[in-house]
């Protein structure tokens, strides 16, 4: 592209902003005639949002050292910026926090959400579930996700009471659930009979007029795709739901649901709700941008470290990575494959997984979380795993933060993440995930780099095969 060359009077650069003093005498400069850089709005947000900014740029103009780095990570906080994590509680607005289109969409979510699995967990009360409730909405946080394939129907009935009890307008928070089945449930696949009911049965525990997004909780081999998009468009015409998503949907099953849907009139999935960490990127990073540009599916993200399910701060995190395999990660839920398995292989949900590594006793509490055992690694891999983690934790020390906080700004770094889904059992848990936001400036490429190094598995598509070569 060729940009004319044009010429404007210089400022005087003894006069800040001051338009009317101009040096006719100087020599012009140049510059191009092109679209003109503008301040991030992000960045205007953030410097503009509270007086704790204020006060340190005060200082910064008294001499007090302070670097334009430092006063960005500052964030909303009056303290040191030795302490650049301790965010203020009494803010208004959180650093970091914005709203984003999920999907191609026009519903606006918050870009952290609140996964409701831990929060209403056996060994947490209603009340203190109530406590983190109204700390994510203080803190800006729109979007709550409930899950009865971890917490049972028990989330949406405490929500419920909340809810109503805090008497929130119904535009200010969104709404999503889920509908699962199983094959130790009652009600057996993905059949409009299921649907219907299951979408009645949450409107009726939430005591909701309706639910924002209902997501189909693994893609059902045995039921005709057409009549699952029928039936999710029928509760949506209804006026029962607003939008529909997955969840452990492989991209091929996406792709054909969204094909059903267009063929067949009926609204499209707008939301897919997968994995994603440092150790699981394939389907994010590879096949979920895809999808997004191409039919406009969008990504809301979550982790074993986001969802808080760690009680420790060193390498024992190791087996809320582990996987037992990826290869099977895309592969559906079959009633046969289910009611095949060993028996062996059910696990207790009162036992805590116990580490490989050495001096660790407990990586995750399973009241309620015995999905996770199935995650173990043979000692070779929880080794290599153990190791990458041990650098991270020196990685995240130099950052001044934590493993989780480093995940959960690691997480968000990525584009194609709309909304990441943050878990807690307490309020101080909770606080100290928002607090990773103000991390995220912090991540620059040289940052991103390290990490990389550290990890060697950033995800790459198979090489083209040319049919003639072959030949």
């Amino acid at each position: 592209m060729i940009m004319s060359q044009v010429t404007l009077c210089n400022y005087s650069s003894n006069d800040n902003n001051n338009n009317d003093n101009v040096s006719e005498d100087s020599h012009p400069p140049t510059i191009y005639r092109c679209r003109a850089p503008i301040a991030s709005l992000d960045c205007m947000e953030e410097f503009s949002a509270g007086s704790g900014l204020s006060g340190l740029a005060d200082r910064a103009a008294d001499g007090g050292g302070l670097t334009k780095e430092q006063l960005l990570l500052a964030g909303l906080t009056h303290s040191a910026p030795t302490a650049p994590l301790q965010l203020n509680r009494t803010a208004n607005v959180t650093p970091g926090l914005r709203y984003r289109n999920l999907g191609k969409s026009g519903l606006r979510v918050s870009n952290i959400g609140l996964g409701t699995w831990p929060t209403f967990s056996p060994n947490v009360t209603e009340e203190q579930a109530e406590q983190i409730i109204v700390l994510a909405v203080e803190s800006g946080i729109n979007a709550f996700d409930l899950s009865e394939a971890h917490s049972g129907t028990r989330a949406e009935v405490e929500l419920g009471r909340i809810l109503t009890r805090r008497g929130w307008k119904r535009t200010t928070f969104i709404v999503t659930t889920k509908i699962y089945w199983s094959t130790r449930s009652e009600e057996r696949g993905l059949s409009r009979k299921h649907i219907i009911e299951s979408v009645k049965a949450s409107l009726s525990r939430l005591q909701l007029s309706y639910i924002d997004v209902v997501i189909v909780h693994k893609a059902d081999p045995m039921c005709p795709m057409e009549e699952v998009v029928r039936a999710m468009n029928y509760v949506i015409n209804q006026g029962w739901v607003m939008y529909w998503g997955t969840a452990r949907w492989s991209p091929v099953e996406i792709m054909e649901a969204y094909t059903n849907c267009r063929q067949f009139n009926c609204v499209t999935p707008i939301v897919e709700q997968a994995e994603y960490h440092l150790f699981c990127r394939e389907k994010t990073e590879l096949h979920m941008p895809e999808l997004y540009n191409k039919i406009g599916v969008g990504l809301m993200a979550w982790s074993p470290i986001s969802m808080g399910l760690s009680q420790s701060k060193d390498d024992s995190t190791i087996q809320l990575f582990s996987r037992a395999s990826f290869r099977n990660k895309y592969s559906s839920f079959s009633w046969t494959e289910d009611e095949t398995a060993a028996a062996n292989k059910e696990v207790s949900q009162s036992k805590p997984i116990e580490c490989n590594h050495p001096n660790v006793l407990h990586c995750v509490t399973l009241q309620g979380y015995g999905w996770m055992k199935e995650r173990s690694q043979p000692a070779e891999e929880s080794r290599k795993y153990s190791e990458r983690i041990r650098e991270l934790n020196s990685l995240a020390e130099r950052l001044g933060c934590s493993l989780a906080q480093l995940t959960i700004a690691w997480t968000l770094k990525n584009e194609s993440v709309q909304c990441l889904l943050l878990g807690a059992s307490n309020v101080d848990q909770l606080y100290e995930s928002i607090q990773a936001l103000q991390l995220i400036p912090k991540l620059n490429v040289s940052m991103v780099q390290d990490i990389e190094k550290i990890l060697e598995n950033k995800p790459t598509r198979p090489p083209m095969v040319s049919t003639l070569a072959l030949r």
